[in-house]
């Protein structure tokens, strides 16, 4: 028994461990700690405004936790032989850390910026980010103790919601920065 919870702590050690240095490489790269405008907000939910991926949590804190879903079933069909579930956690935490980091570097931004509505799309701050990571960690802790059909049921429906509120979730999200697609741009902007 005692052997298994000093596993379990180096796992959280180890995912603290990630999310520290991914807020470090942020720090590093040059991304602002909070938002520029020197405020902490627990919602931004301007999406076309400079505060959007600056606070807290945004519209797109929901896509977080879909990620979140999507990286405890991915790990229990292909990882579930070889790691428990919180080595699982931790592989999903080094994944969402390293999109972060990604999400963050020039070439994504400006992606974002010519392929999406998202026109003046700056970036994360570090804690938007380390929010996002947190918010992949709740969906994906949710999803390892709920029935597969009620996450899928909640995924749904924020795709649905998200979709209604502000014409974009983490479905068009992916499809507009890998194949941007006009007559979804231009009904994404008509907001």
């Amino acid at each position: 028994m005692a052997s298994k919870l000093r596993i379990r702590r180096a796992i959280w050690v180890r995912i603290v461990l990630i999310v520290a240095a991914t807020a470090a490489i942020l720090l590093a790269v040059g991304r602002p700690a909070i938002c520029t405008c020197g405020s902490v907000k627990l919602w931004e939910g301007a999406v076309n405004s400079a505060g959007n991926s600056q606070h807290l949590s945004d519209w797109y804190s929901f896509s977080h936790i879909i990620h979140g879903f999507i990286f405890y079933a991915l790990g229990w069909w292909l990882l579930r032989q070889w790691l428990r579930t919180d080595a699982r956690l931790a592989v999903a935490v080094l994944v969402e850390a390293a999109w972060e980091v990604a999400e963050n570097s020039p070439w994504i931004i400006d992606r974002y910026r010519t392929a999406t509505i998202a026109l003046g799309y700056t970036g994360d701050s570090v804690l938007n980010s380390m929010s996002d990571i947190i918010m992949m960690i709740a969906g994906f802790l949710f999803a390892a103790k709920a029935p597969p059909r009620i996450t899928l049921a909640i995924a749904i429906v924020f795709e649905l919601f998200t979709l209604a509120m502000i014409r974009d979730n983490l479905t068009l999200n992916v499809l507009m920065l890998v194949w941007p697609i006009d007559a979804i741009r231009v009904w994404q902007g008509q907001i």
